[in-house]
């Protein structure tokens, strides 16, 4: 994440004791179990989305916990990787919105776009969900998104399911635009996230602002 603004954003957020105690924690836990994403892959979205070129973020709360699924990236799997049922319900409604059929199942050409695919929590352990949960990461995710709110141009904030729903509350700069549903899992997508039309209202927003569309 060097060279990157965001390192420069984030800086005050090194020295401080929990994300200390969090890179400790981290370090031994790659050491010691099996931990993903691969290590050098845990601030991917903040590497392909730079601090100014955000202009979507769409959170997730933590990566896939299967082996060679995370990326780095919310809801994204390298292009070889069976795809997650969520992300099929993604492509379902992006076909159902725009009418794009989309084949890969990597997203960092959205991420490339300034779409900041970010999970509140970086890291998992093999086959445990949530098993970094509270140890420090929903801090550090949280100033970004605080970083984000602040932003003088608008940024559209996609928070899909109660987990990144909670969220909201730190986004209070009038000139974003927040799109909230059900989250797009099998367990929950029928009851308000087919239909949600995402994808559209999203490019309507930022080109009524005058800021190019993305390319789903």
């Amino acid at each position: 994440m060097k060279n990157t603004k965001w390192y420069s954003l984030l800086s005050k957020e090194y020295e401080k004791e929990y994300f200390v105690n969090l890179q400790n924690f981290v370090r031994n836990e790659y050491k010691n179990k099996t931990i993903f994403p691969p290590a050098s892959s845990v601030f991917k979205a903040l590497e392909l989305s730079d601090y100014d070129k955000v202009k979507v973020v769409i959170l997730g709360q933590d990566p896939y916990h299967g082996i060679g699924e995370a990326q780095g990236l919310s809801f994204s799997v390298p292009v070889d990787v069976r795809r997650p049922p969520s992300l099929r319900n993604i492509f379902v409604e992006l076909e159902n919105d725009l009418g794009i059929k989309r084949d890969k199942n990597d997203l960092s050409d959205w991420a490339s776009q300034g779409v900041l695919l970010l999970n509140s929590i970086l890291t998992v352990q093999m086959d445990t969900p949530l098993s970094h949960k509270d140890k420090g990461w929903e801090v550090f995710t949280d100033e970004i998104i605080k970083l984000v709110n602040k932003k003088e141009t608008p940024v559209v904030f996609i928070l899909w399911g109660s987990y990144a729903r909670s969220k909201k509350v730190l986004i209070d700069n009038p000139i974003h635009y927040v799109i909230e549903s059900v989250h797009p899992s099998p367990l929950s997508a029928s009851r308000g996230f087919f239909g949600s039309k995402p994808f559209s209202k999203t490019n309507n927003f930022l080109e009524k602002n005058k800021i190019e569309g993305i390319k789903w």
